[in-house]
């Protein structure tokens, strides 16, 4: 039987801050839901916290990653060359981007039809792990549910800002500990990710 397969295409960014707070934030320009964008939090003490533009996207993004609190608030991100705003609910997060790694550069030549293939991100998640320690490229996303990441770009982030309830969350920092929304963690270097994400939905969701 084949399941229905749903692929987002976009974004995700992922930074640690000195207050210990991490942030990933998904921009799906392309999806099956539209454009939209929506902020995964995760505080020092393990609180994850998910903020989503709307109950509809809420409800799916949840069913497959593990949240304790979800705020359904209205999510922005604006680009401007190499500074992303991002503006969600209580947070307000402004992030700026550096040049292409070397690794940057080998994921931009990955064409997208094989970014899709689940057997490329079996293929990558190997020596994604070994690299990039906390980083899966393929498992189980919540009940019935399989994922898996084709990364086509690299960015690092230089520099962020970020306030959350008004609190300043103090400068850039690695994202450590690793978060725990899914099977796999956003990379330790606070980074940009060109990447096109594909959930396979269980087979009583069709």
């Amino acid at each position: 039987m084949t399941r229905e397969r749903l692929r987002f295409d976009g974004w995700i960014a992922g930074v640690g801050t000195a207050s210990g707070t991490r942030l990933v934030v998904g921009h799906w320009p392309r999806s099956p839901f539209g454009a939209f964008s929506d902020v995964m939090v995760e505080h020092g003490d393990g609180e994850r916290v998910l903020l989503a533009p709307s109950r509809r996207i809420a409800d799916f993004v949840a069913a497959t990653y593990r949240f304790d609190r979800i705020e359904v608030v209205p999510v922005t991100v604006t680009v401007a060359g190499d500074t992303w705003l991002v503006e969600a609910g209580p947070l307000r997060l402004r992030l700026r981007t550096g040049r292409r790694s070397a690794l940057g550069v080998l994921l931009s030549a990955v064409p997208a039809p094989l970014a899709r293939s689940p057997v490329w991100a079996a293929l990558c998640d190997v020596p994604a792990r070994l690299l990039m320690p906390g980083v899966r490229t393929l498992g189980r996303a919540g009940p019935g549910r399989r994922e898996w990441y084709g990364a086509r770009g690299l960015r690092p982030v230089v520099a962020a800002d970020a306030v959350l309830g008004g609190a300043d969350l103090g400068p850039l920092s690695p994202l450590d500990p690793p978060v725990a929304f899914g099977f796999g963690s956003a990379p330790r270097g606070p980074c940009l990710v060109r990447v096109t994400t594909t959930v396979e939905l269980g087979s009583a969701e069709r």
